[in-house]
């Protein structure tokens, strides 16, 4: 077991990796194999996998949140490979929200790592409601039905709009991967968190689509407030 598990060194302590995983994932009529990874953060070093499991028997990891990473084809030593940072959406992922696109940029996103042929979708956990959490979220909806924009949502409940990190999430891509990515956001903020870390991104991947009238406002404001690029044109206009 332990030559599945990768430590690697965090500003706030030690990332375990643990994988790859195989594992088979349904994508539209067909499936995809992918290896599957799981990382926690923990403050202490662990010697070992028989320490690790003494470690998850003592507390309730059940309340804490740990990220994935879905890695397809060659990851490590393709030329070309694209990525692709998704910010965990409970409503959007799960329940197949549509006042969001997350849930479509989600599975799309891992159709076009599939196409490619190599590349990596990482999962963060802990970017729920763009970093404020699953409850703080909810109430922000509660604002956003009273007239509030995604923004002033996350504003008024005493939150910046955009609190997510990256730092861990890169940790972990530059332990499976040196070779030069692709990103696949329209997130400028993604792009330059990943640059500001020394990675070689050689292109910007947009993910546009799933417009309706139920979202329609905050995909507006991802682009007129937070400053996300334009989307030329949507898949389904």
């Amino acid at each position: 077991m332990d030559n599945k598990i990768k430590v690697i060194d965090s500003e706030k302590g030690i990332i375990y990796l643990v994988g790859p995983i195989k594992l088979p994932v349904k994508l539209e009529e067909g499936e995809a194999l992918f290896d599957w990874y799981c990382w926690l953060l923990c403050k202490e070093k662990l010697e070992d996998a028989e320490q690790i499991i003494k470690k998850l028997s003592a507390i309730n990891l059940a309340e804490m949140q740990q990220s994935s990473v879905l890695v397809y084809g060659d990851f490590e030593q393709a030329d070309e490979a694209w990525i692709r940072m998704h910010s965990i959406c409970h409503t959007g992922d799960i329940f197949g929200s549509k006042r969001c696109d997350c849930g479509y940029q989600l599975h799309e996103s891992m159709r076009m790592i599939v196409d490619k042929g190599s590349g990596a979708l990482f999962y963060l956990a802990n970017h729920e409601g763009r970093g404020i959490g699953l409850f703080s979220k909810a109430m922000a909806y509660l604002l956003q039905e009273k007239g509030f924009d995604t923004v002033e949502a996350n504003v008024e409940l005493g939150f910046v709009d955009d609190a997510r990190n990256y730092g861990d999430a890169i940790r972990v891509l530059k332990s499976l991967r040196s070779k030069p990515v692709a990103l696949i956001t329209n997130n400028p903020k993604k792009l330059d968190a990943l640059q500001a870390e020394g990675l070689d991104v050689t292109d910007r991947i947009p993910l546009w689509g799933d417009r309706s009238e139920h979202n329609e406002r905050y995909l507006d404001t991802k682009i007129k407030r937070s400053g996300h690029f334009a989307a030329s044109a949507c898949p389904n206009e």
